[in-house]
């Protein structure tokens, strides 16, 4: 006997950032329906699935994005045979060459169709466009705001140039995939360590002091964990002072130290 799911409720969209306007959407059904692109992502892949309860099903672009509006619709029919009614935000498209949209969907589906208008919060519309904008920016606080939760990232922890640890001091080197990264500069910032989050300090830039090549670097305040291998999460608290040159290390390390004391204060 072939097994199909149960699901009445969906919402659709691509979902990068699981932000405060999409939980709208998705606490009005019973699985998300997520649009899955290659790019920039603030939540990529499956990470998504960490911020909500909800099942969520993937539809990867490059394989639905030739199917016009009609075969979308049936598409969904099929794969969610008792579907009943489906969310969306009101700028939501699909099809091919974006030929649909939300009222063309309520049009088309015979069941249920809710068009959740604009969210925002201090009077700042909320859309991952926004965030990232904010991002790009160095303004992590209104990116927390608009997500709702603290930006984070996840990175594998590389082999660095060793200077850290002996002229400055002690980092962890991350290489990022996928994520969007905040403006160049230092960030106040917690990193979670064998289930464990420590305040730190991290860097995300040109090391224009040293070997001018492009850098993350995570120094944990208070705590030297030595060599240690794996993944770290990130989580951007707020936003220090811009990426600059010094003359020499010990300038550096000086400012290194000022920078230890102000993340040292944020909470």
């Amino acid at each position: 006997m072939h097994l199909t799911n149960q699901i009445t409720s969906i919402a659709i969209g691509s979902f990068d950032g699981m932000h405060i306007a999409h939980q709208v959407l998705i606490g009005q059904v019973q699985a998300i329906v997520i649009i899955e692109r290659n790019g920039g992502y603030l939540t990529p892949g499956y990470k998504r699935t960490l911020y909500t309860d909800r099942e969520c099903h993937f539809y990867h672009f490059e394989k639905i994005n030739a199917l016009t509006p009609e075969a979308f619709v049936q598409r969904l029919k099929a794969d969610f045979p008792s579907l009943k009614k489906i969310v969306v935000g009101y700028d939501f498209h699909f099809g091919k060459s974006k030929a649909g949209n939300a009222q063309r969907l309520k049009e088309m589906f015979d069941g249920e169709v809710c068009i959740i208008e604009e969210v925002s919060t201090q009077g700042i519309a909320v859309h991952s466009r926004n965030i990232k904008s904010y991002l790009k920016e160095g303004s992590v606080d209104m990116a927390n705001l608009l997500l709702g939760r603290l930006y984070q990232i996840e990175g594998k922890i590389i082999q660095g140039q060793g200077l850290g640890r002996k002229a400055l001091v002690p980092t962890l080197n991350l290489r990022i995939d996928h994520y969007q990264l905040p403006k160049e500069g230092v960030y106040a910032t917690r990193t979670k360590i064998k289930q464990k989050w420590y305040q730190s300090v991290s860097f995300l830039g040109h090391r224009i002091s040293t070997d001018g090549s492009y850098a993350v670097e995570i120094h944990i305040l208070n705590e030297d964990f030595g060599a240690i291998e794996g993944t770290l999460l990130v989580e951007f608290l707020a936003f220090l002072r811009v990426n600059k040159k010094f003359e020499n290390l010990d300038a550096l390390k000086i400012q290194i130290d000022n920078d230890i004391k102000q993340a040292g204060n944020v909470e």
